[in-house]
């Protein structure tokens, strides 16, 4: 008759069905602390990342104080004060006298009779008239005659006491350019007879020359 063969651990089986838990927790917690001593292992080994560093800000440099003064020695005295006569003053100028207005119903004073008085011209009663000898009649423009213009042209002159004209101007025009141009050179060199005043004394004076342009 054969033998049966004996298990190592008698029980053991009979045993494992009921507390299968237990192996179970065992397992998980073995396998938790192969985890963690392969962690650490590789914490030690890796390089350590290069962390920034801030610079640290350069200390402000102050002035070093003055040292303190040996007892024996003294501070510079004060000057004195400055006797009452030796102080300043404050001098005030006058302000200037204001001017005294006029009165406005003053009258004007007289002019000086050191000032010499222009005398008032006198009044001619006789005009300045033109003298035969020294009046030509003027010449016929030429360019006038070419277009056959005619007419009559009245010349205003002032004369002075010497019988002189001192402004010649055209006081009615003829209608032709040449003939008012002809008639002012013409009597621009005619002499004349002065103004007489009410004395007969001879004043300037003016009268108007009537010049007339016909064609034969």
């Amino acid at each position: 008759m054969a033998s049966r063969a004996v298990p190592a651990f008698p029980g053991f089986l009979q045993r494992l069905p009921d507390r299968r838990w237990v192996v179970v927790g065992a397992a998980f917690l073995l396998g938790w602390l192969l985890f963690a001593v392969v962690w650490l292992a590789d914490r030690r080994t890796a390089p350590a990342e290069a962390v920034p560093v801030k610079a640290a800000a350069e200390p402000e440099a102050f002035e070093p104080l003055p040292r303190p003064m040996p007892a024996g020695d003294r501070a510079t005295a004060a000057p004195p004060p400055a006797r009452s006569d030796d102080a300043p003053r404050l001098v005030e100028d006058a302000p200037p006298p204001a001017p005294v207005p006029a009165p406005a119903d003053a009258a004007p004073l007289p002019p000086s009779i050191e000032e010499p008085v222009t005398p008032m011209a006198a009044e001619a009663v006789q005009p300045p008239a033109p003298l035969p000898d020294q009046s030509p009649s003027p010449d016929y423009p030429p360019a006038a005659m070419r277009h056959n213009e005619s007419g009559t042209v009245v010349v205003e002159v002032e004369v002075d006491a010497a019988g002189v004209p001192v402004a010649v101007e055209v006081g009615r025009r003829s209608g032709s350019r040449e003939l008012d141009r002809a008639a002012v050179q013409a009597v621009s060199r005619w002499r004349f007879e002065p103004a007489r005043d009410a004395s007969g004394n001879p004043v300037p004076g003016r009268l108007s020359v009537p010049i007339d342009f016909k064609l034969e």
